[in-house]
Formats: C-alpha cells, sequence, structure tokens
C-alpha cells in the first residue's frame, strides 16, 4: 500500500468513528431540553429525573465527539496538504464560523447547563440547554455545507495562476442544493439516532427493575417519547433520502448507478434487493428486483430513464480526460442497501414498540430486540457516510480534483501508516472508555426522588445561651 491508500484509510476511519457520536450528540440533545421543558411546564419530578439521567449519557457522548472531531480536522494538513492548499478558500469560510460561532455557542452554553442548576431561574436554565442544541445544529450545517461543496462545487472560481479555488459567492456555498438536503437528511437521521438509544436502555432499564424499583415512573415515558421520534424521524429519512436521490441523479449520475450497479442505461429500471453476478456486470446469475423503482428513486417517473455505469463512464472520460470513473461498484451496491435496509429496521422498531408499550411488562423479546437495535443507528450512519464519500471516488472535489491529487506529496507511507497505527490504537482505548462509562451511569439508573417538603421543621433549634 502507498501514502494514499494508507491516508483513505486512517480518513476514513477517523471519519467514521467521529461520526458515531455527532448523530447521538444532536438528537440526544435536544431530547433532553424536551424533557427538561417539560418538567419546567408541568413541575412533574418524573421529567426532571429523565432529563438528568439522559443528561448525563449525553454530556458523555458529547465529550467523546469533541476528542475525536479535533483530530478529524488537523489531518487534513498533515496526509491532503494538496487538498487542502486547493479548497482553503472555500473551506475556511464554512469551518471557521462553525468553531467560533456554533462550537463556542454550544459549549458555552453547555457549561452553563452544566453549573447553572440551582443557580440560575428554572428559565433561564432551560433556555441554556435550548441554546447549546441549537448550536449543535448549526455546527452540522456548516460542516455539511463545506462537505457539500466538495460534492457538488458552487460559488468559486480557479484561479490558474495559483492552481486553488477562489470563493465568490459565500451564499451560494450556504444555500447549496446538495448541502440543504444533506443537512435535512442528517438531521432526521440524528433524532432516529437518539430515539434508537432511548428505547434501546428504557427497556433494558424496564425489564431489569427491581420489585421496589420505581423505574417506570422514568423510562416508560421515555420509551414513549423515544418512539414517537423514531417513528416521526424515520418518515422524515425516507422524504429526505428520496431528495437526495433525486439530486444525486443530476449532479453525480455515477454514483447513482453504482449504487445499483446498472451497467447499461435502462428505462424503466428496477431496484434489487439482492443481486448475485460478476463485478463487472458482464454477468447476473440471480437477482430479487422491485419493478420501476429506481427510475422513481432518480427521475420521479416509474418509467424514467437512468444513465447506465458504462455511459457515464463515457461521459465522463470525454469530460475529463482519459481515466478510471467508476467507484468501488460492491462497496457503494452494498452500502446502499444496508443503510436502507438499517433504516426500515429502526422504522419497524418503533411501530412494534409503541404496540409492546401499553403492556405493563415489556416482553423479553422486544427488550433483546432494543438492545441489538442500539447498534443500528451506527451501523446505519456509518455505511451511509461510507456510500456518500466513495461513491464520489475518484473524485476529492468532484470535477476539479482527484484523490489521488490532494494527497501530500512528501509524506511517505511510512510516517502515515505510523499515525494510523497510533490513531487507531487511541480510538480503541476511547472507545473502552467510553463503554464503560455509558453502561456504569446507565445502569445507575434516574437520580432517587427528591424528599416531600414539609412545613414542620426536624432540625433541633439552637438554643441562644448555654446553661
Amino acid at each position: 500500500m502507498d501514502a494514499l491508500d494508507i491516508a483513505r484509510w486512517q480518513f476514513g476511519i477517523i471519519t467514521v468513528y467521529h461520526f458515531i457520536f455527532v448523530p447521538l450528540t444532536i438528537g440526544l440533545s435536544f431530547l433532553v431540553a424536551g424533557m427538561q421543558t417539560a418538567w419546567v411546564r408541568t413541575g412533574d419530578e418524573r421529567y426532571l429525573r429523565m432529563t438528568k439521567f439522559w443528561g448525563k449519557l449525553f454530556l458523555i457522548n458529547f465529550a467523546m465527539g469533541v476528542v475525536t472531531g479535533i483530530v478529524q480536522e488537523f489531518q487534513f494538513g498533515m496526509n491532503w496538504s494538496d487538498y487542502s492548499r486547493f479548497v482553503g478558500d472555500i473551506f475556511g469560510a464554512p469551518l471557521a464560523i462553525e468553531g467560533l460561532l456554533a462550537f463556542f455557542l454550544e459549549s458555552t452554553f453547555l457549561g452553563l447547563w452544566i453549573f447553572g442548576w440551582d443557580r440560575l431561574p428554572k428559565r433561564l436554565h432551560l433556555a441554556t440547554i435550548w441554546v447549546a442544541a441549537i448550536g449543535t445544529v448549526l455546527s452540522a450545517y456548516f460542516i455539511l455545507a463545506a462537505n457539500s461543496w466538495m460534492q457538488h462545487p458552487v460559488g468559486y472560481t480557479v484561479n490558474e495562476a495559483t492552481g486553488r479555488a477562489e470563493l465568490k459567492d459565500f451564499g451560494a456555498v450556504l444555500t447549496n442544493s446538495t448541502a440543504i438536503g444533506a443537512f435535512a437528511h442528517t438531521i432526521t437521521a440524528c433524532f432516529v439516532t437518539a430515539g434508537v438509544f432511548v428505547v434501546g436502555i428504557s427497556a433494558w432499564q424496564l425489564r431489569r427493575k427491581r420489585a421496589d424499583s420505581d423505574v417506570d415512573t422514568v423510562f416508560r415515558p421515555s420509551m414513549k417519547m423515544a418512539l414517537v421520534t423514531v417513528l416521526v424521524a424515520s418518515i422524515g429519512v425516507v422524504v429526505t433520502g428520496d431528495l437526495q436521490a433525486r439530486l444525486m441523479t443530476e449532479q453525480q449520475p455515477m454514483k447513482m448507478a453504482a449504487a445499483e450497479a446498472l451497467w447499461d442505461t435502462t428505462s424503466p429500471a428496477s431496484f434489487s434487493l439482492f443481486t448475485i453476478g460478476t463485478l463487472d456486470g458482464s454477468a447476473e446469475v440471480w437477482s430479487l428486483r422491485v419493478p420501476g423503482v429506481l427510475s422513481f428513486m432518480a427521475t420521479g417517473h416509474w418509467d424514467g430513464a437512468v444513465e447506465g455505469i458504462n455511459d457515464v463512464q463515457a461521459a465522463e472520460e470525454k469530460a475529463y480526460g482519459p481515466g478510471e470513473y467508476r467507484p468501488n461498484i460492491p462497496v457503494t451496491y452494498w452500502t446502499f442497501r444496508a443503510m436502507v435496509g438499517f433504516g426500515l429496521l429502526m422504522a419497524l422498531l418503533s411501530l412494534v414498540g409503541l404496540w409492546v408499550v401499553r403492556r405493563a411488562r415489556i416482553p423479553r423479546w422486544f427488550t433483546v430486540a432494543a438492545i441489538v437495535s442500539l447498534t443500528l443507528p451506527t451501523l446505519a450512519n456509518s455505511v451511509g457516510w461510507i456510500f456518500t464519500e466513495m461513491g464520489r471516488q475518484p473524485w476529492a472535489v468532484f470535477g476539479l480534483m482527484t484523490t489521488a491529487d490532494g494527497v501530500s506529496p512528501t509524506v511517505p507511507a511510512g510516517t502515515v501508516l505510523t499515525s494510523l497505527i497510533v490513531f487507531t490504537v487511541l480510538y480503541g482505548v476511547l472507545a473502552v472508555v467510553d463503554g464503560l462509562l455509558m453502561y456504569r451511569y446507565a445502569k445507575a439508573g434516574p437520580p432517587e426522588p427528591a424528599p416531600p417538603e414539609s412545613d414542620v421543621d426536624t432540625e433541633q433549634p439552637t438554643p441562644v445561651f448555654a446553661y
């Protein structure tokens, strides 16, 4: 393996690892804010206990996301210096705003929320968690705007003298149709992620409760709220995913063709649930297909024509010169199906859960399914990003710079490999620490209810004079 291959592996590992924490942070921040709002409005102490329990898990996850996110940005300059030089003028603005405005907004108000209990007025303290939650969304938007520029460059010119892309219209970068579509899809996926997280832990706590335990008062409403969140957000994921498929077909037709392993232009085009065949598409042994679905995803019409890999390859050779413009077809094909499949399983979990939660006791089979489902959001989010980024290959910036042209030319493969090993070991240790902390605080359960207030002073009066 050369420096390019190792640098790509490192970027992929760090990106996927970092994105394990991001969706849970965003979604859980809003669920916690909603629980605290319910407490402030009703005065019902169970909502306060819910807020403090889920708030602890949210803070652990937030801290891990910050640590891994710092490394994510530093590797641009280390392994991808030519890429950084080319896109620096474009990326500088959204990433600077994300760091100076959004991140400091969320971190500052999160600090006020952590240390403001019993120090700030209730409503003011509630406002701090809402501002922090909004900050997480703003961070996501600015980062997605930068990433979407790689997928669909807008608002720029290329300076031939310096060989750099220069920003001409920042508004166009922020309102990029790809950014809007990616943001909507990502945020709805964040709510699904947080909802499944709450469902899994709530089901576990309800199943293991002791006879003298009052966990029902905390975890049953938590589960109901989370199940509704997962169901509504899953519908949002489907709708926004449909929007993204149309944009992808228009802006990156090769990625859509690779998602289906469609080698020749077809009308109408079916969607294969499962296919066995050769990697070059020369032979298909067996396939389970749904007629017209790919045409609808790509064009909005059941009989629409979808360009095949061979035709798109010929068009891109004509536009950009000789070369290989096809991504890794097996990876794009199966990650696309895995993303959709995991998403459907989470939607099914919410439907079944809303029926099950009506019972006095949660069935064992649902508890097992809910705990196992804790892995589904991570898997769905990870394969979704793998599909998005690997489906764009060989482009680092679509139509402007290939991935091979973006790698640092003076960093040897040994150096990159060393950093890859160090980061992998470090992240493995962090994963163990994060898992143990999550398990410890999840097992501990919610805080005990506050003792009832009494008008009778139980303390012994202190005498003024001693005899």
